[in-house]
């Protein structure tokens, strides 16, 4: 069975940073891209970034471009997400999610992380 946790959401205020994790199990990690998709509130869902199986490629939304770096640890079956010089428009839930798996009907495997940025 697929699992999916992710953790290391918070409160911080603008500007500042935080780093996601997503602890995977039930599948082999290290076959999969892998992607963070966001949703804020009262909003639809927003893919984030994507990255390879092996980790050289990586893709962002223009809205986080320059400010995240999605990477990953195949050997520890975890993916990360780095996110610098937050905004209050990031505020969300961040949920990790199998690349292929994420389309119009998708739906988190788990309850994401919180991430909340206010002064």
């Amino acid at each position: 069975e697929v699992q999916l946790v992710e953790s290391g959401g918070g409160l911080v205020q603008p500007g500042g940073s935080l780093r996601l994790s997503c602890a995977a199990s039930g599948f082999t990690f290290s076959r999969d891209a892998m992607s963070w998709v966001r949703q804020a509130p009262g909003k639809g869902l927003e893919l984030v970034s994507t990255i390879n199986s092996g980790g050289g490629f990586t893709s962002y939304a223009d809205s986080v471009k320059g400010r995240f770096t999605i990477s990953r640890d195949n050997a520890k079956y975890t993916l990360y997400l780095q996110m610098n010089s937050l905004k209050p428009e990031d505020t969300a839930v961040y949920y990790c999610t199998k690349s292929l798996d994420y389309g119009s009907s998708w739906s988190p495997l788990s309850q994401g992380t919180q991430v909340t940025v206010s002064s």
